[in-house]
């Protein structure tokens, strides 16, 4: 037996030998417990001693959303348009005439109140002869169209209230946190109500999309990676709580569908437009009287020579005289930091928290001069007093009946020409609805201020009803001054 245990023996020292030789480091034996060396592999269990933040729970206000966002249909008859482009063809032959097929959409609308009360999206139901609701249970109703903001892309449709209807509150968007959960709820690609988890990924965002519907256009966007495609516009965005804190709008994609990020109109400026269309039939608009620019919208060079790579908030270029901001001291060369307790840095930021506002408003506002901080409360003026008085004529928006009738998702009725600069220099006549100034479309008198910013030759363009083509005017040497909020 000795030479069995002698070799085996010689075998064990030459295995130890080969192994040391090949694998540097590693020790013979390692005490109970340690590790040799870093290992990638962990075993799938788990421990209860790990910190853990618990798991978001989306059930309660997944089931009450879907209960009160509603699937839009909407259908638009055909029609004849006609076009005037005042070139020889139409001068030998007069106006070309195109017909427009009918036409069908949908979307998503969220019920704000029992008896009926639905907001959506401006782009959702512009023109529409017909708007058909449907609800998660089947109920299905025609709507009527209230109003419509195509500056914030907002409106506001009603259906009979037969029926106690379940809807949604109105959450505090400005309390929405980057990274917070959110659910948005809507009618995507004509499935059924559909649920999509996401966070909210930004705030103040401003793409410049509803600049197709309104030179006034007004966008904060709240930015969120739920997944949103086709048939969500107009459908909710929700808290964890169930509260409506959006109204989603438009997605960022090279095709067409969801790509990553969504937007979504936030709940405040929402609220506010909402009552000024059912009370008003239009949105009062307050009026700060600044011209300004952010960070977003300068090259390095003006950023560097304005102080504003040492410096936060939103740089006023020039205040209009009279305004509330000039009455309350503020001045060219001012950074605004914070209106009403909220801070502002960007141009969204800013536009964002006037639109919350009405004419006649008081608004505190924190603003920068030399390095020294300033408050000062500043009373909103009415934008819309500003237009008729540079252009010395008075004007009213359309109604949903006058938008329907002549197909029209916007528009301005010239109610008196008055005695300024469109009776001294034009024919116009009253009754004349301005659709556009200056290649930029017109659906509200908020339109016709943003034009006449910066702007002392106007063309504008409209028509009178009961006569065909369109008409144009020309208009110069308007003394206004540049100013956007």
């Amino acid at each position: 037996m000795l030479p069995v245990i002698i070799t085996a023996c010689a075998t064990s020292v030459m295995t130890l030998m080969i192994a040391s030789r090949f694998q540097h480091n590693v020790p013979y034996f390692a005490a109970a417990g340690s590790q040799a060396q870093p290992s990638t592999i962990k075993y799938a269990s788990f421990s209860n001693d790990a910190p853990n933040a618990g798991p978001a729970n989306f059930e309660m206000a997944a089931e009450n959303s879907v209960k009160a966002v509603v699937h839009i249909k909407t259908t638009t008859s055909g029609r004849t348009v006609a076009a005037d482009y005042g070139d020889v063809f139409s001068q030998l032959f007069g106006q070309r005439q195109y017909y427009i097929p009918p036409q069908s959409g949908s979307g998503s609308g969220v019920v704000i109140s029992q008896d009926g009360y639905i907001v959506t999206n401006n782009h959702v139901v512009a023109n529409a002869n017909e708007i058909t609701v449907t609800f998660n249970d089947r109920y299905t109703a025609q709507a009527k169209l209230i109003a419509t903001d195509p500056a914030t892309d907002i409106a506001v449709i009603k259906v009979p209230n037969d029926k106690s209807l379940p809807f949604l509150e109105f959450g505090n968007s400005d309390d929405v946190r980057l990274g917070q959960w959110v659910l948005a709820v809507g009618y995507p690609l004509s499935l059924d109500a559909t649920v999509t988890a996401g966070i909210i990924s930004a705030k103040g965002r401003s793409l410049g999309i509803n600049k197709q519907q309104s030179a006034a256009a007004i966008e904060s966007f709240l930015q969120t990676d739920a997944a949103v495609n086709p048939g969500n516009s107009g459908g909710a965005l929700v808290n964890t709580t169930g509260q409506l804190i959006g109204i989603n709008s438009a997605i960022a994609s090279p095709t067409g569908s969801y790509a990553g990020y969504s937007y979504a109109i936030p709940a405040n400026i929402v609220r506010k437009a909402v009552n000024d269309l059912i009370k008003f039939g239009s949105v009062q608009r307050g009026y700060l009287g600044i011209q300004y620019q952010d960070l977003n919208s300068m090259s390095t060079e003006e950023i560097a020579a304005r102080g504003m790579d040492k410096s936060s908030g939103v740089y006023v270029v020039s205040v209009i005289p009279g305004s509330g901001a000039a009455k309350a001291g503020i001045k060219e060369g001012d950074f605004i930091t914070r209106i009403n307790g909220i801070d502002v840095n960007t141009q969204p930021e800013l536009q964002g928290q006037i639109a919350r506002y009405q004419p006649g408003d008081n608004v505190s506002i924190v603003y920068s001069r030399n390095g020294n901080s300033n408050t000062v409360n500043v009373q909103l003026s009415n934008l819309n007093e500003n237009a008729s008085h540079l252009l010395g004529a008075s004007f009213r928006p359309l109604n949903a009946k006058e938008k329907s009738n002549y197909n029209l998702n916007g528009g301005v009725l010239v109610t008196d020409v008055g005695k300024g600069v469109l009776s001294k220099q034009t024919q116009m006549r009253a009754g004349f609805i301005i659709t556009g100034i200056n290649n930029m479309v017109v659906n509200s008198l908020s339109d016709i201020q943003q034009v006449l910013a910066g702007n002392k030759s106007l063309q504008i363009a409209g028509f009178y009803p009961g006569y065909q083509g369109m008409y144009y005017y020309g208009v110069n040497n308007i003394d206004g001054s540049s100013g956007q909020e």
